[in-house]
């Protein structure tokens, strides 16, 4: 088998975008900004049959388009989940420690104690029981927080008491800390608003890892800024990387990491077996795992 690589000036020659009939978009491609050129390359290969992906949403209309040029499209979901759920439980108690506050509080050499609040006891929501949703829930309980999640038609074998996502209003009163990790499609596009904050208890928490454009940013720096909200952890958010200029970058009750939540060694290794395995299943003739319908 030949391979071609997009090489770091982010062009192929005609003849090797010729040759394409597999692609693999791996994790150096995402850190490395290169993204945008290797679906500018895929998009010209006449003969492209299949490309796998090493992450798991699949929202950006790109993958709309190969699908309707009649191209195979897999995904990795899965591989990342312990990493991310680690992530989530990691900001769930740094919000309660005022981590951020003291991590400041370092750097400018100030002894400075706050009032630090209680994980064990808080209830959390979880948006989205995917294999990242579950994962937030079956660790966090073993942190003393009672967890109730919400999907769009619960099956019963969730790891956490467990709501249709139609009773979300209902939920958001009793909820501490809400975790998004639904992926992003037309029912869970906004999803959190204005209305859906206003909700939340005074002090509560929002961590998004799911996608930015599951909440309503604006609404959502409104009600940090008021002090309705008592802080968010953020991956994601609706323009990547996140503008210079947004207010998120300055508020004091806000955790900003660059969607990274995922991006560990172990989890690239899952990532790369999941290729490896459809490959084989390729090459075989039989069904891939996780393709995109």
């Amino acid at each position: 088998m030949q391979y071609v690589v997009l090489p770091n000036d982010r062009h192929l020659a005609a003849d090797e975008i010729e040759r394409i009939d597999l692609a693999v978009f791996t994790a150096d491609l995402w850190n490395g900004d290169r993204g945008p050129s290797f679906f500018k390359v895929l998009l010209q290969a006449p003969h492209a049959q299949w490309l796998h992906m090493f992450s798991a949403g699949l929202d950006n209309p790109v993958f709309a388009e190969l699908r309707r040029r009649g191209m195979r499209v897999t995904h990795s979901a899965g591989s990342s989940a312990t990493p991310i759920a680690h992530t989530v439980v990691m900001h769930a108690i740094a919000l309660c420690r005022g981590a951020h506050a003291l991590a400041v509080a370092q750097q400018e050499r100030r002894w400075a104690p706050i009032d630090a609040a209680d994980v064990e006891g808080r209830t959390m929501g979880i948006v989205g029981l995917g294999s990242i949703g579950s994962e937030v829930a079956r660790l966090a309980q073993h942190f003393g927080m009672r967890v109730i999640g919400v999907r769009r038609t619960p099956r019963g074998d969730e790891p956490c008491e467990t709501w249709a996502t139609d009773r979300l209003h209902e939920l958001l009163p009793l909820v501490d800390t809400l975790v998004l990790t639904a992926p992003l499609t037309d029912e869970t596009r906004n999803i959190i608003g204005a209305a859906e904050l206003a909700l939340l208890p005074q002090g509560a928490h929002v961590i998004n890892v799911g996608r930015g454009q599951l909440i309503d940013e604006p609404a959502l720096i409104a009600a940090l800024e008021s002090g309705h909200l008592g802080g968010a952890a953020l991956d994601v958010f609706v323009v990547e990387p996140l503008p210079v200029e947004s207010p998120l970058w300055g508020l004091p009750n806000v955790i900003v990491t660059p969607h990274s939540a995922g991006g560990t060694p172990l989890a690239s290794q899952r990532a790369a077996d999941f290729f490896a395995t459809n490959l084989a299943r390729y090459v075989a003739g039989e069904p891939l795992v996780n393709e995109m319908p």
